[in-house]
């Protein structure tokens, strides 16, 4: 039977009809921008290492047992939502394939080792530290959503560390920090290679950024095109569609 906890709910992944997820609204719940990540990295079919650094409740490494049979690994720093992936792990019996660990991205080494992974993906914090009067009131918001336990650089500095060379390092993130993106990629050899925009509708500005690089790679972006979420009527896409629902 699945233990549910405070304010938690038992969801269907998306269309997948054999995969569950237990989520909170006010701890943590994926959205577009996990299932969109998992759809957009590279990853090795067969056999290999993932990593998925601020893994939530799971949800990118769920998606991706969908696509590899390599194992993965994801890595959690608020105890609440890594209990939530590690029962998500085990409610869809794939504890063989997938383990969660309880930690800091940046004291990992011990625990990881050195250029141990072929491929690291990140959902990470996108904004900056607020003051404390900009706060959320919900501090398993606040975490998810702002640099407080780690920074954009931080995060990248972890992916570097753990990922073999020529391995690939795959995030999502915001356009407003583009420049930060690329910028810090480049300083810690990982050498951006496809980029996507993700846009809520034509004729609107980009709301997302999914950008891929290779460790000690060589030049050699790939701007590819825009992914529109949204038809004017409201309904996604057809992309977007295949996308989230398969």
């Amino acid at each position: 039977m699945v233990k549910l906890i405070d304010d938690e709910r038992l969801d269907y992944l998306l269309a997948d009809q054999t995969m569950k997820i237990i989520q909170s609204p006010t701890a943590f719940s994926f959205s577009l921008d996990a299932v969109l990540l998992a759809h957009f990295a590279n990853i090795p079919i067969q056999k290999g290492k993932i990593l998925d650094l601020c893994t939530g409740n799971g949800v990118i490494p769920l998606l991706l047992s969908k696509r590899t049979k390599a194992s993965i690994v994801g890595v959690e720093i608020q105890e609440r939502i890594f209990n939530m992936a590690e029962r998500n792990v085990e409610l869809n019996h794939l504890s063989e394939r997938i383990a969660m660990i309880h930690g800091d991205l940046k004291e990992m080494q011990p625990v990881l080792g050195h250029s141990h992974f072929d491929v690291v993906t990140c959902n990470p914090p996108y904004f900056k530290t607020p003051s404390k009067t900009e706060h959320n009131q919900n501090d398993y918001l606040t975490i998810a959503r702002h640099e407080v336990y780690c920074t954009l650089e931080d995060v990248i500095k972890a992916c570097k560390l753990h990922v073999k060379p020529g391995g690939k390092v795959a995030m999502v993130h915001r356009p407003s920090r583009l420049v930060d993106l690329l910028t810090l990629y480049r300083a810690y050899k990982i050498e951006p290679k496809r980029m996507r925009l993700v846009y809520p509708k034509r004729g609107r500005q980009a709301n997302m950024l999914l950008l891929e690089g290779m460790r000690d790679g060589k030049a050699d972006l790939h701007i590819l095109p825009p992914l529109y979420v949204y038809n004017n009527d409201g309904t996604y896409t057809k992309e977007a569609e295949e996308i989230i629902y398969g």
